[in-house]
């Protein structure tokens, strides 16, 4: 007996995933021969605030033990619409709702999902296909260069590999202020090991001034923090990067300030007065007092960190005007923002703020910071619109990073396939091909001491501090890691490297994630790996945009050693074999497992034609020709 819906089959649903607003779509139900509807059976439509929609649907086939009901619809609002099934037997209404991550049954269950996002949504191409590298300036690459006008209360740090400093001071605040010496010299300087690597892309986290080593407590936004270097120094590395065919993204911190700015100046570093100091202060109306001055609004309830009100004209104009932040930047040759906690900026600012990078040039890309589904988040009692084209290309892909680590460290492949497409599902095509997708950040611990080493969720700073893997954890780590990171750049979406995970470098959670990369004590092997993947990566043309879809154990499970999905192609599919066990994994009678395709050719690893042999903790890949 087939199943009533399945959204994962275009037979059910003629298009799977996300739908293009004006686009039709078909949607099929099958209901059991002996199952006689009073009336025809209809589709309940909905959006949030917005009454149902009841689309009727009619027989438009029949097999050996079903009918086949359908209905079409053609959106017209880009938004996130809720659907079910009805029909009534006997006078009894029944539901057909959602049961697991794609199945639909009788009785009562969740809603499915359907995204419309605009006609006109498009990404910049040039991330498709590529790679990213994610860098905290302070951390990459010193350059020796001399740089002036450094600003008082910073602790230069001349331990390049040292612990960073975490305990607090007396007062109970830990200042973030030791600085290693990284600059964007230092950066342009390892260009060619980049280029080396496969890096398409650098994402830079913050580099405006700042007086915190992370930089997130921004002090002037038309300014390189002077430890880094020069406005010029930026426009130079990426006049030198994009001779290699390397953009650079910086990362955008909208959503506040920090306390200790030309802006707020709590300090009076500054000469003008800020908004703290003076009422008159043309900076005074960015921010919301409680009792003037020493109370405001500050994020998360940091008071180094005042929040703004980013829909205030001033600064709205400040930000994204003709003359503004975003425009200055790019004008130095930056190819797009990351933007810091999206959540936390009003959904008008960020149609302002998509509106200045595409008004200057539409192949400039803006990714968001959001680390939930962001096709159906809600902030602050408000549904957000990210992806529906007024705002974001893409996002920080989250979901995608939790799926690879627990998949790999041993989860139930049901779940990580769920996991995965349900994402695909509801991300617009556009965004997906675009999603940033990692195993480690800045914000998290680095993806080799999550796999290899202890929980560190309960532990304190000091644990955590001096905490290295064991040769055999870290042994383990890398192991898994390498079968991790194959599903982050096999995947759908962009592979992020974050700086040093190519090397070994290890870390525990904020500020031990954030070491020094290690020049000249680099795992060689590891790093030859992460390039043989970008090597994979460039050949393979169907990474740039092709769907995915899975071909082994999304249920019936004989070894849950291995994975395979492939990446859609217009003339040949790739499918690809991960095996996250220690032994090698053989796969037996390859055409009569894969009956869809035929044509079959080995690519990468062990394959016969008939039987395909995946090494522990490594990939394979063949390609076929997909029969429709």
């Amino acid at each position: 007996m087939r199943p009533v819906y399945d959204t994962w089959h275009l037979s059910y649903k003629s298009v799977f995933g996300a739908l293009r607003q004006n686009r039709s779509c078909r949607f099929s139900i099958r209901l059991p021969k002996d199952v006689r509807p009073d009336f025809n059976p209809v589709m309940v439509l909905f959006r949030t605030g917005f009454k149902e929609r009841f689309i009727p649907m009619h027989v438009t086939g029949e097999e050996e033990d079903c009918f086949v009901y359908s209905c079409e619809y053609t959106p017209r609002y880009a938004d996130v619409h809720y659907y079910y099934f009805s029909y009534t037997c006997d006078g009894i209404r029944k539901y057909i709702k959602k049961h697991g991550a794609h199945y639909g049954t009788e009785g009562e269950g969740a809603l499915f999902q359907l995204t419309v996002y605009k006609e006109d949504y498009e990404t910049p191409d040039f991330l498709k296909g590529g790679i990213m590298y994610q860098i905290f300036p302070d951390r990459f690459c010193r350059s020796g260069k001399l740089h002036e006008d450094i600003p008082y209360g910073r602790v230069m740090r001349e331990d390049w590999g040292g612990t960073p400093y975490y305990r607090p001071d007396h007062n109970g605040h830990v200042w973030n202020n030791d600085y290693f010496g990284g600059d964007l010299e230092g950066i342009r300087s390892k260009l060619d090991y980049l280029h080396d690597l496969g890096v398409t892309c650098i994402y830079l986290n913050p580099i405006f001034e700042s007086h915190e080593n992370h930089r997130y407590n921004t002090a002037d936004y038309m300014k390189v923090d002077p430890m880094l270097g020069t406005n010029e120094d930026f426009a130079a590395l990426c006049k030198d990067a994009k001779k290699l065919g390397i953009s650079v993204i910086l990362d955008g911190v909208f959503s506040h300030t920090g306390s200790d700015s030309v802006y707020f100046n709590k300090n009076g570093r500054y000469p003008e007065p800020g908004a703290y100091q003076s009422w008159e202060s043309k900076y005074h109306d960015w921010y919301s007092f409680i009792n003037f001055p020493d109370t405001y609004e500050a994020w998360w309830g940091i008071d180094t960190l005042p929040n703004v009100n980013e829909n205030n004209e001033s600064y709205t104009e400040f930000i994204c005007g003709e003359e503004g932040v975003l425009h200055y930047w790019l004008s130095l040759g930056a190819a797009g923002f990351r933007l810091d906690v999206a959540d936390e900026l009003p959904d008008q600012f960020l149609n302002n703020l998509r509106k200045s990078v595409k008004g200057y040039d539409k192949d400039k890309v803006v990714i968001g910071e959001v680390w939930e589904d962001a096709s159906n988040k809600e902030s602050y009692g408000v549904k957000r619109r990210y992806l529906l084209g007024d705002q974001l290309d893409s996002v920080m892909n989250y979901p995608f990073r939790e799926a690879i680590i627990n998949y790999i460290k041993g989860g139930r492949p049901q779940d990580f396939i769920c996991s995965v497409m349900t994402i695909l599902e509801n991300y617009p095509k556009p965004s997906v091909d675009v999603l940033m997708n990692f195993v480690s950040t800045h914000d998290i611990e680095r993806a080799i001491n999550r796999l290899g080493g202890e929980n560190c969720d309960d532990k304190s700073k000091d644990w955590m501090a001096e905490r290295w893997l064991t040769q055999e954890e870290y042994t383990h780590g890398k192991s898994l890691l390498k079968a991790a990171m194959a599903l982050q750049f096999f995947l759908p979406g962009v592979p992020s490297i974050y700086y040093g995970d190519e090397a070994g470098l290890q870390g525990y959670k904020d500020p031990f994630n954030r070491r020094c990369y290690p020049w000249g004590h680099e795992d060689t092997e590891l790093l030859d790996y992460v390039k043989e993947l970008a090597r994979v990566r460039k050949m393979i043309p169907n990474l740039k945009e092709g769907r995915t879809y899975f071909v082994i154990n999304e249920e019936n499970i004989d070894d849950d050693r291995l994975i395979g999905f492939t990446r859609e192609g217009a003339e040949v599919d790739y499918i690809f074999f991960i095996n996250r066990s220690g032994e090698y994994a053989v796969l037996t009678d390859i055409p009569e497992r894969l009956s869809r395709f035929t044509d079959f050719k080995s690519c990468i690893g062990e394959f016969d034609g008939n039987d395909l042999v995946v090494a522990p903790y490594g990939y394979s890949v063949i390609k076929a020709k997909f029969v429709s």
